[in-house]
This record gives structure tokens, C-alpha cells and sequence, in this order.
């Protein structure tokens, strides 16, 4: 099993920066972590804070591979784990279909048909038919890879229960087959927005990171990062907006991506400053609800000021 070369946590930081990801020093040191030590990271944090953007990063500054799984109701081991080409093996049994003769010619008995017959059933389940899902599919990866686990909070807690071994040991058991473990060890990022609690033999086998939404210098130097052209007062405004929104008891309140939306909406329209008509007419992008975008218009002129 190969071992990765670790970059400083300040370097990580640099190196996330230029991929467009500025990182507090905590999530550059739990990156940092979690690839020297060969943990999974989990990562909680409400919707749109850069917990999946992250994962990205980290793949791009890395030069790896990112594998994604992404969790809802219901997944299963062979959505995320593999599952067997039913459809090659029935090919492949229409055309043998006719060697069966000669595989049973000189039998004696029902016992040495049978066993004649189990050795030929074990080709279709090898290697040869076994299509990977994302989890077998990181382990499998010669030089490694960055495998995100997008919010684990949505799956099942039996298929939770299921991951155990894998972010344990980084190896799974497949019936047919064997133990496969992993190659090279994969970086594993497990997102959650907190909408169900995880258990405690899934923390334990992970660091944790929270991601808040960023102080309002922060999201400033994203905005300035993602949209330059903003002029610096506009910025600033809008900046402070959006954090006013996210004190409001709001359905939905506005991530990183929808202000950086709204900036790039509001140079589009030319804007050098925030007055009450520009702001209603751009709620839309801030706001995805239309009882919150109501409500913000009912306090429009107070969080103005």
C-alpha cells in the first residue's frame, strides 16, 4: 500500500489559494492532518460554506483524481460499492451455451455434472465482470485519489454502518472475490450539513472540521479571488448584506456562491453602489425562496442601513 507525500499545512494553504480555495489555517491543518496521519476528514457546516469545493481543491492542488459519491435515501452497496455485468454474463452464457455438451461429455453422475458446472458458474464472477461503483473504483486507483463522500447525512444509517471498514482499514470484503484493499491510500472527505446525527463510530474513525460561514474579511478576499472586477466599496457593501441576511431567520440563507453570484450579477448591471431598488431587483440571487425574499424585502431599508 503506497504512502503519500504530505505538503506542509502553510504550503497546502498557498496551494489551495491558487486553485481559488482560501482556506482558514484550522481546514488547511485538518488537510493536512488527514493526509499525514491517513485519516478520513469530516466535514460539517451549513449548505454553500465550501465543504464539496474543498474536496475539489484539494484534488486539484494534489494532482489527483477525485471520485465522487454522492449519498441519498436509499443508497446501497451496489450503487457505491460494485455491481456484476448482468448483462455481459447473460451474453456471455448465450454464446458457451453450446459447449455445455462437451463440458458435461464423460460425467459420471449427477455430483461430477454439478461440480463441472460450479467451476464454469466462478468465471462470471471475477474480475471480468465486476463493474465498480465509486468506493471499490478509489480503492482500486494506483496513485492514489481524493474520494469525496458527499453528505453522508443523507444516506441510510445501515449503509453509514457499511462505510466503517472502509474508512477504518481502507479495504472491503467483496463475497465473490475477497478482501480488496486499497492500492494507494485514498484522502477522504465526508461532507454533512447536519441534517441527521452521525454516529459515533464514524467520528471516531475521522477528524472533524467545521466550515462556518467565513467573517466578512474573508468572503471579501473571495469575492475580490472570484470576481476581481468589484470595484472595493461595492465589495464591501454587498459583503455586509449578505451577512445581514444570514441573521435573519431565513428559510435558506445565502452561501458563498450565491454572493459571488450576486457580485458578478451586479457588475453585469453596472453597479458602483447598493441602493434599495438595485437590491430588490437582484434578490433572486441571493435568495431562493420567495417567502424569504418578501420578508427581506418587507426590511429592505433597515438592513440598508
Amino acid at each position: 500500500m503506497n504512502r503519500p507525500n504530505v505538503p506542509a499545512a502553510d504550503e497546502l494553504a498557498a496551494r489551495l489559494a491558487t486553485a481559488g480555495y482560501l482556506a482558514s489555517d484550522a481546514t488547511a491543518l485538518a488537510v493536512f492532518l488527514a493526509r499525514a496521519l491517513n485519516k478520513p476528514v469530516l466535514v460539517e457546516g451549513p449548505p454553500g460554506v465550501g465543504k464539496t469545493e474543498l474536496a475539489k481543491a484539494a484534488a486539484t492542488v494534489l494532482d489527483l483524481p477525485l471520485i465522487r459519491l454522492q449519498c441519498y435515501e436509499g443508497l446501497d452497496e451496489a450503487k457505491a460499492l460494485y455491481e456484476w455485468k448482468y448483462g455481459k454474463q447473460l451474453l456471455y452464457v448465450q454464446v458457451l451455451k453450446e459447449q455445455l455438451g462437451d463440458l458435461l461429455r464423460g460425467a459420471k453422475g449427477l455430483e461430477e455434472s454439478v461440480a463441472r458446472l460450479h467451476r464454469f458458474g466462478d468465471i462470471f464472477y471475477s474480475e471480468d465482470f465486476l463493474e465498480p461503483r465509486p468506493l471499490l473504483n478509489a480503492l482500486r486507483q494506483e496513485h492514489g485519489c481524493v474520494l469525496l463522500i458527499d453528505e453522508i447525512d443523507k444516506a441510510d444509517a445501515e449503509f453509514e454502518s457499511f462505510l466503517l471498514e472502509i474508512l477504518s482499514d481502507f479495504q472491503v470484503s467483496v463475497p465473490e472475490i475477497g478482501t480488496v484493499q486499497a492500492r494507494s491510500l485514498p484522502l477522504v472527505f465526508l461532507t454533512s450539513n447536519d441534517t441527521r446525527e452521525l454516529s459515533d463510530a464514524l467520528r471516531r474513525r475521522c477528524l472533524h472540521l467545521h466550515i462556518p460561514f467565513p467573517e466578512k474579511k474573508l468572503e471579501q478576499r473571495i469575492v475580490e479571488a472570484r470576481v476581481p472586477d468589484v470595484p472595493a466599496a461595492l465589495r464591501g457593501q454587498l459583503v455586509d448584506f449578505v451577512h445581514a441576511l444570514r441573521e435573519l431567520d431565513l428559510k435558506k440563507h445565502p452561501a458563498i456562491s450565491e454572493t459571488i453570484d450576486w457580485a458578478r450579477a451586479l457588475l453585469l448591471l453596472h453597479a458602483d453602489s447598493l441602493d434599495a431598488e438595485l437590491v430588490s431587483r437582484t434578490l433572486n440571487v441571493l435568495l431562493k425562496h420567495e417567502e424569504d425574499i418578501a420578508d427581506v424585502r418587507n426590511e429592505l431599508k433597515a438592513l440598508l442601513k
